[in-house]
């Protein structure tokens, strides 16, 4: 399957070199650069979460291989759905899906089941691909979608995952794309992130889950990112960037919160 660029021109520009330009303008390629196993990264349009997107991006060392986890806000298709084969095309290029590593978590877990067609109206995994791109151009994906389930569902996707990446010696960057708290006054908003941060930065996947919020659509990949993480090693945590929509807006009456977090050994 060949998946076009669904939000190019939307969300995050549409022009190889706007797009570049836009990008450079939120990264910084100087920045100290941590081994990441995991981060937490927005998805919003550019002009609001691209400053924290950009703010993790900057801040790790880039591999061959990114696996991608993200809510399925649509609610649609098979519930925890993975693409084994096929390219994603975005304004900078073509990304190719890493079809060994995504088969072997495919067969790996026994929730995940196979579904292209869900990924293609789906922004929660686009907007991070041109960031990825920016930095390494022949990167690999493997895009993973998730629905609202039990905890334990997505802990053992996460379980499925390192295992893969242990058995096969792959490494690989696991990027947990999630928005934080919609459509709440700034203060509330960044008081509510913060008691859901703060078991992000100590690794504890359980009192993520009790201070998680219902407005939220960062659970399920965080926390799948999160034990995929610490069965790998992880061992800190760290808060990049916190900023709301309202920073953009300049409206602070109702507002979503994005986090960019780097998980490491």
């Amino acid at each position: 399957m060949i998946r076009e660029p669904y939000l190019a021109g939307s969300w995050y520009p549409g022009k190889p070199g706007e797009l570049r330009e836009n990008i450079k303008k939120m990264t910084d390629k100087d920045a100290l650069k941590l081994d990441a196993i995991g981060v937490v990264s927005p998805h919003a349009g550019y002009a609001y979460s691209g400053p924290v997107a950009g703010a993790v991006f900057s801040r790790i060392k880039f591999k061959n291989t990114f696996i991608l986890l993200g809510p399925n806000h649509r609610h649609d298709g098979k519930p925890f759905s993975i693409m084994t084969d096929g390219i994603w095309k975005t304004p900078l290029g073509d990304v190719r899906i890493d079809d060994e590593l995504a088969s072997a978590i495919l067969r790996a877990s026994k929730n995940l089941a196979k579904d292209d067609e869900i990924h293609e109206g789906e922004n929660s995994l686009e907007v991070q691909v041109p960031f990825i791109q920016y930095f390494k151009s022949d990167v690999m994906i493997v895009p993973i979608l998730l629905w609202h389930a039990n905890p334990s569902i997505y802990k053992e996707i996460g379980r499925a995952i390192a295992n893969v990446l242990k058995s096969t010696s792959t490494d690989a960057v696991i990027v947990a794309s999630g928005d934080m708290t919609h459509h709440k006054p700034h203060e509330k908003a960044k008081a509510d992130d913060m008691r859901a941060i703060q078991p992000i930065l100590d690794l504890n996947i359980d009192e993520f889950i009790a201070n998680s919020n219902s407005s939220m659509c960062a659970p399920a990949s965080v926390i799948c990112m999160l034990t995929a993480a610490k069965e790998l090693g992880a061992s800190k945590a760290e808060l990049v960037k916190y900023q709301t929509s309202g920073d953009t807006s300049g409206d602070y009456s109702s507002v979503v919160g994005y986090a960019g977090i780097i998980i490491s050994k």
